[in-house]
């Protein structure tokens, strides 16, 4: 689910938040970045979590309706084409799913049902509803299709979810974005053959992936005052002021995977710098990496010090 350059931003967080700390223990660091990206999982768990529980919502309202004292003909025999979704069922009876959502220290939707109050309303005062409901039966592609459409457009952008998350935790507002694409991609993804574990996904691709984050995290700390000689040696006409720490961070991370991790292409490194400095830090930031890794890379080039293995580095 994860990809390395939110496994970087996660890094970066970490090493962000550790400065002018008293701990010295990388131990310490290790288990905020730990705690840190199971959150995302968390995450994605609340999101699909949300979908199960607006199924039960819709399975409560139908079954209310039918129960009507007067009910109408309609009412009593009403389109159960919602809570049939076979998507939302494939969800719902998640054996994989329930026990993720079972174990973890709270459950949202149980203590915070008025999201799903007003997600549900919002849902069936759609057009993308009444649409759906137009007929009563449908393929799994429709079932799949309405899901998509549902959680793009009306559960992904809502203000006051997207505030919930915000005020339950606030590294949940970096993860969304990644959270919501991983969620789509499943969506999109799942067949009506797939099996359970296939809408719960790893939260990383592999154990390198997994390693790769601690290992630059471990990496950039043990030396980190060599890494800031060096910027501060390519940087000596700038007021160290001017400075962002979230540029002298995102730039020790740069260098220690120009040193510490030869199969990674230095352009890839460049590049995933630059991009995440063009989000978390100035306007001119970027720009100002760029030219302080451009001339780092030179000096090392022409000193052998550039050490790079493996396909594509080239």
């Amino acid at each position: 689910m994860l990809n390395r350059r939110h496994i970087r931003i996660k890094v970066m967080q970490t090493l962000y938040a550790s400065q002018g700390t008293e701990s010295d223990d990388i131990k310490t660091y290790e288990t905020f970045l730990g705690k840190s990206l199971e959150s995302m999982y968390d995450l994605f768990l609340a999101q699909l979590s949300l979908l199960v529980e607006i199924h039960k919502k819709a399975k409560g309202h139908l079954e209310k309706t039918q129960k009507k004292l007067l009910a109408t003909k309609e009412e009593k025999n009403p389109n159960s084409k919602f809570v049939n979704n076979e998507v939302l069922e494939k969800l719902s009876s998640n054996d994989t799913l329930k026990n993720y959502i079972g174990n973890q220290k709270e459950n949202l939707w149980y203590l915070d049902f008025e999201y799903v109050d007003v997600l549900f309303k919002a849902i069936l005062e759609s057009d993308i509803y009444k649409d759906y409901m137009s007929t009563r039966t449908s393929t799994f592609k429709e079932d799949k299709d309405f899901i998509i459409d549902v959680f793009t457009e009306i559960i992904a952008p809502n203000d006051k979810l997207y505030d919930y998350f915000e005020d339950k935790r606030i590294t949940w507002l970096d993860d969304l974005p990644v959270v919501n694409t991983a969620i789509l991609k499943s969506l999109k993804r799942v067949k009506a053959t797939s099996e359970a574990r296939f809408l719960t996904p790893s939260l990383f691709k592999d154990l390198e992936d997994k390693d790769f984050g601690i290992e630059l995290l471990k990496k950039t700390i043990l030396n980190q005052a060599g890494f800031s000689q060096e910027i501060a040696a390519k940087t000596k006409n700038w007021d160290a002021e001017r400075i962002t720490q979230i540029d002298t961070v995102l730039m020790q991370m740069a260098i220690c995977e120009f040193q510490k991790f030869p199969s990674i292409p230095t352009k890839v490194t460049i590049n995933e710098y630059l991009e995440i400095a063009k989000e978390y830090s100035t306007p001119k930031s970027s720009n100002f990496i760029n030219g302080i890794l451009d001339k780092i890379i030179k000096e090392y080039t022409a000193e052998g010090k550039l050490n790079k293995i493996g396909r594509g580095l080239l």
